[in-house]
């Protein structure tokens, strides 16, 4: 032991030496210590100058933003076009990529504001728009390449990244982020800043399946409250989404409810906990919230969905304003409507430009379409059930490019303007949207039949002074060789001829060939120039030279285009376009667009007047003579009906004083409609526009059914005219009853007297009058009024005959065929072959060419006393129907100047007759009073037209 101490037992010299050898290790640990530290601290410098450096070189090139580029660029977030009723009642949203509503900060519930704080940036208050920790986070991340979340990022950055950069993952976007936080954070309040996020944060969908963004949206979306309202719960919900929108949202894209919540709500209690954790909410809410049923707060699916409430409604207004909007968009850049027209490209361009704009930057629309009108019209459509048959049509499938069976229904389009304003007050635009999403009040062109007539005939015809309402017109045969070289006959709907008929009457029962014929000889003042005045400028302007044109030939049109042109009359012959979209303004109530009223004069105050006055009679005793019976209200009407080729459309358009209205129907494949549960189609369309109107008139029975009828004009008047010329009546006229009135434009009123007829004897031969002597013997001839031949010639007609086949209006009037019945100069010859069979008299046709008639004289009782029992025309054959036996009869020959022929030989049993003398004078003188008038009886009910020659 001992020597053991003595070995460790160092000397005063051993322990200096291990004492100096401990001093200078420790010393070369300091140094070394303090050499790391000071390269520690270079580097760490080093770092930061060579981090600072990088971000300054990553910003270097950023432009300086000012305060008003910032504050429009976070407030330029996607919103979501609102639609109006005329009555500033919301219709709904047009589609959208994306909904969104703005509000206000103090419109949101205080909940929601202190959710997304304490969820998203519990340092809200407190930073300068940036937490370092999360830039050197960043760093990090962008040095190491560490696959980690960044997070951290304040509301500040995120507007910034939402609103002015991009979602691209890189440290370059990062350092703009941070410079434009701490810009934004200069220049605006954290209130500012914070409503700004609140409007702009995507919040998933609504029960409509649509992307939804903004406070408002999505309280009105998911819990259909406006975002002031939001409890506890519900702004926890809400302010959960941001995170992951489509994994919490509850809603699938078709609008339906998911059938797993639990994230969404899972998402809403962690909201709550970190509310709790930063004091927003007091333990008993935290839990009174936490154990709150949210899902039963859930909306239905597809509950207020606007755009399926009015789909026919909002895709019109949609297409509508992007019109607007495509020229408002390219006269700002300068350039006009026509050049659009001109440029399919530059037209293409803004149109997509005029989409984009509706979509995403948030107008309001205000339409001219009432509510109450639109939604009674709808139902009572919904409600008809006499449509027709459904057939089922071959179709291509869209989607396979494959040949289908489909079902296809009679269609509905219909359309209620006010003929003041122009404004669409309602429309039907189908019967069902989802079958089939044209408008067919709107965008289908169909044929538009007999209501042409008016637009392109009758009234260019009473505005040019071609006719007015009494004139007469021709329903009589007519061909025309057309350009192809085919002969155009056209025909009446009844398969007849009506003859002369007035312009009123040919109207109001819609004759064709009277209007072909008239329009034939109107077709060089080119009168498709007045259709085109009245807004339907899609017609060719060959059609004008088409005789089928004012019957509908090639001219396809839509509800609107003809309504439209009908109004004109309405309007004391100005036209004003039709409109359905009266302002777009943007949120924040700028108007960018107000619908200005032009008008255009089409016709005088007096054409359209008489044009009405004449459409009148169509509802009155026309081919719309059932509606006024179908109508539960009385108005002035005037109307037309209209039917295309085949019967493949039914029209009815009508005036009243207020408004014009029109239907049309027809299936959507080129289909003859035809009769349905014993109606005709004409019958249903009629029952179809007049239930429409009664459903309509329930709802403002003040504009639909105005007391006051059509004011007629200064310049129209009431005049007396002969129905054959339209000119003052002459005294033959009246002698023949073919005085008429009728009311005429002052303008165009009869100042000369009737030239058509002329008096005399005459004879007919082949429906035509021949003038015969003033010594022709009464009981042959008539006497009296003709119609003179130049009326045939007016009327385009090559026989006389023509007139009286398929006229009945005449008075027994003839047509003077301008020429004198030819005499031979030689006494009538004895007539021969006088026979009696059975219980008729024959003889043999006379050899003179100039013999007007026979004369039978009959003797009874053996006397030899004869006596003239019948005058018999030449025209009428040679036979007589005999009842008296034991009579004798023998027939003479009387010529154009009178002469007589000696009696012919004795038919029957009686003893020869005493001499006649030859002049027919004397032997008239002989002939006793009773026994004249006889004759002259006989005479008459010889020489007139048989009846069956008369339709």
């Amino acid at each position: 032991m001992e020597k053991w101490i003595q070995k460790w037992t160092w000397d005063s010299a051993k322990q200096a030496i291990w004492k100096k050898r401990l001093r200078i290790a420790y010393g070369v640990l300091w140094n070394m210590t303090l050499i790391a530290l000071i390269l520690i601290g270079t580097f760490i410098i080093f770092a930061g100058s060579a981090g600072a450096g990088y971000f300054a070189s990553l910003v270097k090139n950023e432009d300086i933003i000012s305060y008003d580029e910032l504050k429009k660029d976070i407030n330029n977030y996607e919103e979501t076009t609102e639609v109006y009723f005329d009555n500033n009642e919301l219709i709904g949203m047009l589609r959208s990529d994306l909904s969104r509503t703005k509000v206000k900060l103090q419109d949101i519930s205080p909940h929601l504001k202190d959710a997304i704080i304490a969820t998203e940036d519990e340092f809200f208050y407190e930073h300068d728009g940036v937490v370092p920790k999360a830039i050197f986070r960043a760093l990090y991340q962008e040095f190491t390449n560490a696959n980690i979340q960044s997070g951290g990022s304040t509301l500040t950055q995120q507007l910034i990244k939402n609103q002015i950069l991009t979602n691209e993952v890189s440290f370059d976007r990062k350092a703009k982020e941070i410079l434009l936080a701490l810009r934004l954070e200069r220049f605006f309040e954290k209130e500012e800043i914070l409503e700004a996020y609140l409007n702009m944060a995507d919040f998933g969908r609504d029960n409509s399946g649509r992307n939804i963004a903004g406070a408002e949206t999505a309280a009105q979306g998911i819990f259909g409250v406006s975002a002031k309202d939001l409890s506890i719960a519900q702004a926890a919900f809400i302010a959960g989404l941001p995170q992951s929108p489509f994994a919490y949202t509850p809603y699938t894209n078709e609008g339906t409810l998911k059938k797993d919540l639990s994230p969404g709500i899972n998402r809403m209690k962690t909201v709550l906990r970190r509310m709790l954790s930063e004091k927003a909410i007091t333990m008993s809410d935290y839990e009174s919230a936490s154990s709150e049923d949210i899902s039963s707060e859930f909306k239905k699916p597809n509950e207020n969905r606007h755009h399926q409430q009015y789909p026919f409604l909002t895709d019109e207004v949609e297409k509508r304003a992007k019109k607007i909007l495509m020229e408002h968009l390219a006269d700002e850049d300068g350039f006009l409507p026509e050049d659009l027209s001109r440029d399919s490209k530059l037209k293409s361009d803004y149109l997509t430009l005029a989409d984009r704009e509706l979509r995403q930057n948030g107008y309001r629309i205000h339409t001219t379409i009432k509510k109450n009108l639109y939604e009674a019209m709808q139902q009572a459509a919904e409600n008809y059930k006499d449509y027709g048959t459904v057939n089922t049509v071959q179709k291509k499938n869209p989607d396979t490019g494959k040949q289908e069976s489909v079902k296809e229904p009679v269609e509905l389009g219909a359309l209620l303007m006010e003929n003041k304003t122009g404004k669409i007050l309602s429309f039907v635009g189908g019967r069902d949207h989802e079958r089939e999403q044209i408008n067919h009040a709107t965008s289908t062109l169909r044929s538009i039949g007999s209501t042409m007539k008016p637009l392109v005939f009758y009234g260019p015809a009473i505005e040019e002074g071609f006719l007015q309402p009494g004139s007469y017109v021709a329903d009589l045969p007519y061909e025309k060789k057309q350009f192809d070289g085919s002969l155009y006959k056209p025909s009446n709907f009844d398969h007849k001829f009506h003859g002369l008929v007035s312009a009123r009457e040919a109207l109001a029962r819609s004759y064709n060939v009277a209007v072909v014929r008239g329009y034939d000889k109107l077709m060089p003042s080119k009168p498709i120039k007045y259709l085109k005045k009245m807004g339907i400028t899609s017609i060719p302007d060959e059609k004008n030279d088409f005789t089928s044109f004012p019957l509908g030939g090639g001219g396809d049109v839509s509800v609107e285009e003809n309504v439209n042109a009908y109004s004109t009359f309405a309007n004391n012959g100005k036209f004003i376009d039709a409109y359905m979209i009266e302002s777009i303004e943007r949120t924040d109530g700028t108007v960018i667009y107000q619908h200005e009223t032009e008008t255009e004069d089409v016709f005088s105050p007096q054409t359209a007047y008489l044009t009405l006055d004449m459409l009148r009679d169509v509802l009155s005793d026309g081919t719309a003579k059932s509606v006024p019976g179908l109508l539960n209200f009385n108005a002035d009407w005037a109307g037309k009906t209209g039917t295309s080729q085949d019967t493949e459309d039914y029209w009815f358009v009508a005036s009243n004083p207020n408004v014009t209205f029109g239907t049309w129907i027809g299936y959507d494949t080129n289909t003859t409609i035809g009769a349905y549960r014993g109606k005709s189609y004409s019958r249903r369309g009629q029952e179809i526009w007049s239930s429409l109107m009664n459903a309509a008139y329930t709802k403002n029975p003040e504009l639909i059914a105005p007391e006051e009828p059509f004011k007629m004009p200064k310049g129209i008047a009431e005049f007396p005219y002969c129905a054959l010329s339209g000119a003052l009546p002459s005294d033959l006229c009246r002698q023949a009853g073919l005085v008429k009135s009728d009311l005429f434009n002052v303008k165009y009123a009869p100042s000369t007297v009737d030239d058509s007829l002329k008096s005399g004897k005459y004879i007919l031969q082949d429906g035509a009058a021949f003038e015969v002597p003033a010594s022709a013997p009464g009981d042959f001839v008539y006497e009296g009024p003709m119609i003179k031949k130049d009326l045939l010639e007016r009327l385009g007609l090559q026989s006389p005959r023509d007139l009286y086949k398929y006229t009945n209006n005449l008075g027994g009037l003839v047509v003077y065929s301008g020429s004198s019945f030819v005499e031979d100069g030689l006494p009538p010859s004895q007539i021969t072959g006088v026979s009696i069979s059975r219980s008729t008299l024959n003889w043999s046709r006379s050899n003179n060419s100039d013999v007007l008639g026979y004369r039978v004289y009959m003797s009874t009782g053996g006397t030899g006393s004869f006596t003239k029992i019948a005058s018999i025309s030449s025209s009428d054959g040679t036979g007589l129907t005999i009842g008296t036996s034991g009579a004798s009869y023998y027939v003479t020959a009387v010529d154009a100047s009178g002469n007589e022929s000696s009696p012919s030989r004795i038919a029957g049993k009686a003893p020869p007759p005493a001499p006649v003398e030859a002049n027919p004078a004397s032997a008239q003188e002989k002939t006793e009073p009773g026994e004249r008038e006889i004759s002259q009886e006989a005479s008459a009910g010889a020489i007139i037209q048989p009846e069956n020659e008369t339709p």
